[in-house]
């Protein structure tokens, strides 16, 4: 599961896509200096896993993690091919959620393609080019469908009203995630065709150091925009968190992080929201030779958690020993947790909960 940073050109991606991954993307001043997506592989800040390894003691530690993609910016007539529109939006088509990062913070050495600094202008104009390479992929559909539902084929019709709906609402200006369809016409006519707008969002407003903790008035203005998308907006100073990034020293991060009033890095927090956006969880497995987190859908049952180490544990899946994480904790170890028997065994149907620690018994 990819999360792609999406924004205008010198938003502040690229330093964000450093912050995340300490891969060095090319972040210089001037639009399309990131054409090919860089993607980085970022671990999931989880202390979890940190009390975890205090009490087991194991050998190595393998964190989750999630992929990263910094897409380059975005600029009006992208659907059309402006700039290099074809390719980002191919691009963003990949990812499974989109971290739109909105510049929030003034400061006149660092150009706006727009002249000027106005989150909401820079917002509607990424929204408008995705709306329209939707309106486009909508409407050739449509020419196909609407062949097949003259003839009578029920299911064309079905496909064609909710494509209808859909263009609808694209041309006046509303993404595909804020429509709301029947379950079944969601799964059967709008998630096959990965509409770019139907892709989960966070938005990542981009602000000075003094506005870290508070935000600012362009800030506000963004909430207020958004409030109905059913969207976070984080705030993040991202030149600061660059800053930050570049001292070795764990304790002189933690002295600047204080300085500014945060506990811990803005980007921490934004690798948790997007592993949340892309609608995944955690569960563990705890031995001395390793504990690591792995990653499943929400919903996954223990079967598909199993096949995540393996798929021929999946396949010859008997059942599940699990701990919840609370009382792994409490009592400190797996076989006193087993003494006060809390230890569940759990069979092919079991949901699995973000924070179970697992051990998977199978045959092949």
């Amino acid at each position: 599961m990819k999360a792609g940073i999406v924004g205008l050109p010198n938003v502040g991606k690229s330093t964000l896509f450093n912050c995340l991954s300490n891969a060095k993307a090319q972040s210089a001043n001037f639009p399309f200096c990131t054409i090919e997506p860089n993607i980085g592989v970022v671990n999931v800040p989880d202390p979890r896993l940190e009390k975890l390894e205090e009490l087991v003691n194991p050998e190595r530690v393998l964190p989750a993690t999630v992929e990263i993609v910094d897409i380059a910016g975005l600029v009006k007539g992208a659907s059309k091919g402006e700039g290099l529109g074809n390719q980002f939006l191919a691009n963003i088509r990949e990812t499974d959620a989109i971290l739109h990062v909105l510049r929030c913070f003034d400061n006149e050495n660092i150009v706006h393609v727009d002249g000027s600094v106005d989150p909401i202008r820079d917002k509607e104009t990424i929204d408008m080019e995705l709306q329209l390479k939707d309106l486009e992929t909508a409407e050739k559909k449509l020419d196909k469908v609407k062949r097949a539902a003259k003839t009578g084929n029920k299911e064309a019709q079905k496909e064609e009203a909710v494509l209808l709906t859909i263009k609808e609402k694209l041309e006046a200006g509303i993404s595909i995630r804020a429509i709301e369809f029947s379950e079944e016409d969601y799964e059967d006519y709008v998630k096959p065709s990965q509409f770019i707008t139907d892709k989960p969002v966070m938005y990542v407003c981009n602000v000075d150091e003094g506005a870290a903790t508070t935000g600012n008035a362009y800030v506000d203005k963004v909430r207020e925009a958004v409030k109905d998308e059913n969207a976070e907006v984080l705030v993040l100073a991202v030149g600061t968190e660059a800053d930050i990034n570049e001292l070795d020293d764990y304790e002189e991060r933690q002295m600047f992080l204080a300085d500014i009033g945060l506990e811990e890095p803005g980007s921490a927090k934004l690798i948790r929201s997007a592993y949340k956006l892309l609608n995944q969880q955690t569960y563990f497995t705890a031995g001395v030779k390793e504990v690591r987190a792995w990653t499943v859908n929400v919903g996954a049952t223990g079967p598909q958690a199993a096949g995540v180490i393996h798929t021929d544990f999946e396949k010859g899946f008997i059942r599940a020993e699990v701990i919840a994480y609370e009382d792994y904790i409490a009592y400190g170890s797996e076989a006193k947790v087993k003494e006060a028997g809390k230890m569940r065994v759990e069979g092919k149907n079991y949901i699995v909960k973000d924070g179970d620690i697992m051990h998977f018994l199978f045959n092949v």
